[in-house]
């Protein structure tokens, strides 16, 4: 049984955890879920799953005192955790960048009357052809930084900055692996070529091989899976990867 405000955020769809903090059962006052043996009508399964304080696996906050009071808010009342997304202008590219965008985060939840660590917000860093092997190790050795996020250039909001190459960010990726980080990826071609309506399944068939080859063992989540093919990618895809499925990308 899924709360309402689960609706509003991205649910992660995988066959093993990738996030650190995420699985079956949470013991203490801040658990996530519980699994129960009990299962009331008109549900047919053997158990349920009840997300008593859901994480949120993709989330917009943007930037700005006004803007941030506003979604802070929200996100707050709904969610214990999200991963916070980094296309703002501009990205948030560096370690520095992204703890500055944390602490405004942290002040507005202060500002709107959460508790002190009430809301987490997990940080990552925008992924460009000129992300270096250092700045992968430095977002590592942070603590706070738990994934990069890769935009084709040109394919969503604020993607001006994204990725070109994908030859360019192979030691970029094979970095990620070798630290454990997560490679979120907006999985799109910008093919103008290719109807608007197939540009993931053509990314799924073309571009996901590709980044899986480039850096074995990185943990790669496909974000907001709108396609039959790219749902079925993640569930034949192997441990390593998984994907979100955000109701306001379907």
């Amino acid at each position: 049984q899924l709360p309402r405000s689960v609706a509003a955020g991205a649910v992660l769809v995988q066959r093993q955890p990738l996030f650190g903090g995420f699985g079956r059962r949470r013991s203490g006052p801040r658990s996530h879920f519980t699994m129960c043996d009990r299962v009331p009508e008109p549900f047919n399964s053997r158990r349920e799953l009840r997300m008593r304080r859901p994480d949120d696996w993709h989330h917009h906050l943007r930037d700005g005192p006004d803007v941030l009071r506003d979604t802070v808010r929200a996100a707050a009342r709904a969610f214990s955790r999200a991963i916070i997304m980094p296309n703002l202008v501009p990205p948030v590219t560096t370690v520095a960048a992204a703890g500055e965008y944390r602490e405004r985060i942290e002040a507005a939840l202060a500002a709107s009357g959460g508790a002190p660590g009430s809301f987490t917000p997990l940080m990552t860093l925008y992924l460009t052809d000129t992300t270096t092997v250092a700045a992968v190790e430095a977002a590592a050795a942070s603590g706070f930084i738990k994934a990069f996020k890769l935009y084709p250039a040109g394919a969503t909001t604020n993607s001006d900055s994204g990725v070109t190459d994908y030859a360019k960010i192979e030691p970029a990726l094979r970095a990620m692996a070798a630290h454990g980080l997560v490679l979120c990826v907006h999985g799109e071609v910008t093919d103008p070529a290719v109807d608007v309506f197939d540009r993931e399944r053509v990314f799924v068939r073309t571009r996901l091989p590709q980044l899986i080859s480039m850096a074995p063992g990185l943990k790669i989540v496909l974000e907001h899976l709108s396609t039959k093919e790219a749902v079925e990618s993640v569930l034949h895809g192997g441990p390593n990867l998984a994907g979100t499925i955000t109701p306001q990308h379907l």
